[in-house]
């Protein structure tokens, strides 16, 4: 019986360490990609100073969730996380574009960029992720209360 036990408890200390494994390549590929594409972006941080802190503050906080989410994979847990992942882009998005119409002064020139339809798409688009996230958790629950026998 203590044998058993100790198997059990081994699966299980090996599945949180392989889960813990993911989650960390995961979040360590995304913040790479970050960190890639913010080189080519560092002549934009120079024309808008503000921008960086708010890109790198979106991309730790989305990183934290989708780490989290793969820690807590094969619960409900993973599918909540998932919806505040995509409730988290829509928020950001809204808050940090705003009206979506940007006027940018360079010198004696003015430069005024209309992004209201990028970002209805955006949005529509991380719509479909939280809608997608509750189907999931849907199906999870339903899967849970009804197992399937064959």
């Amino acid at each position: 019986m203590l044998e058993e036990t100790k198997k059990g408890s081994d699966s299980v200390l090996r599945k949180m360490v392989f889960r813990a494994s993911k989650a960390t390549i995961k979040g360590s590929i995304f913040y790479g990609v970050y960190f890639v594409l913010s080189q080519y972006m560092a002549p934009l941080f120079v024309l808008m100073p503000s921008f960086q802190p708010m890109i790198e503050a979106f991309m730790i906080t989305y990183v934290v969730l989708v780490m989290a989410a793969e820690l807590t994979r094969g619960t409900v847990c993973q599918h909540f996380l998932n919806m505040a992942k995509a409730l988290f882009v829509v928020g950001y998005l809204i808050f940090s574009m705003g009206s979506g119409v940007f006027n940018l002064s360079i010198g004696s020139t003015s430069i005024v960029v209309d992004l209201r339809l990028i970002l209805t798409i955006a949005v529509l688009l991380s719509l479909l992720g939280v809608a997608k996230a509750v189907i999931e958790a849907v199906n999870y629950m339903s899967e849970k209360a009804e197992p399937i026998s064959l």
